[in-house]
């Protein structure tokens, strides 16, 4: 028997969950663009984790900000690549690029990109097309790759701003 884990894709699901409690697999699936099955996986690997209750398959947001905040970092530790064109992330992206000034940016490479500056590998492939069709996901994850590869100031800020955003998630 293997141990089982999460991969970076549930952090996804979980926020998107945490945005959206009524949402099924199906629409969790469309929005990540992923398969309805790596949707379902996913949830039972967050049930598992006990990210998501399984009785109500509510996000249990203490436990999840706890995660991102506190391991995220170390269990998805971040793969920075070449300068590359891109859509902004961590501290480029929306939440937090009004409050950080200079700094070089950081994006998730993409042709559909704007941005020139370093890469950094997204935590699943779909990441980068959330910023034109889920912004409010888009902006989460923007800032967990805040907490992963930024400085104190820059993991401070992006935690405040999460807390923020999941305190009105559904919690257990």
């Amino acid at each position: 028997m293997n141990q089982p884990s999460l991969r970076p894709l549930d952090l996804a699901v979980a926020l998107h969950l945490a945005l959206r409690p009524e949402d099924g697999y199906e629409t969790v699936a469309e929005v990540l663009g992923i398969g309805l099955g790596s949707a379902h996986r996913s949830v039972q690997r967050l049930m598992a984790a006990g990210l998501v209750l399984p009785h109500r398959r509510a996000v249990n947001s203490g436990s999840l900000l706890e995660f991102l905040v506190h391991g995220a970092r170390f269990a998805f530790y971040p793969v920075r690549g070449p300068e590359a064109e891109g859509v902004p992330t961590a501290h480029s992206g929306p939440p937090l690029r009004d409050h950080i000034e200079g700094g070089r940016a950081v994006v998730w490479p993409s042709a559909n990109g704007s941005v020139r500056g370093e890469s950094l590998v997204p935590l699943y492939d779909g990441a980068p097309g959330l910023a034109a069709n889920a912004g409010e996901l888009y902006e989460l994850l923007t800032l967990v790759d805040a907490i992963r590869v930024g400085r104190a100031r820059e993991r401070k800020l992006a935690t405040e701003a999460l807390k923020a955003r999941l305190k009105g998630a559904h919690q257990g």
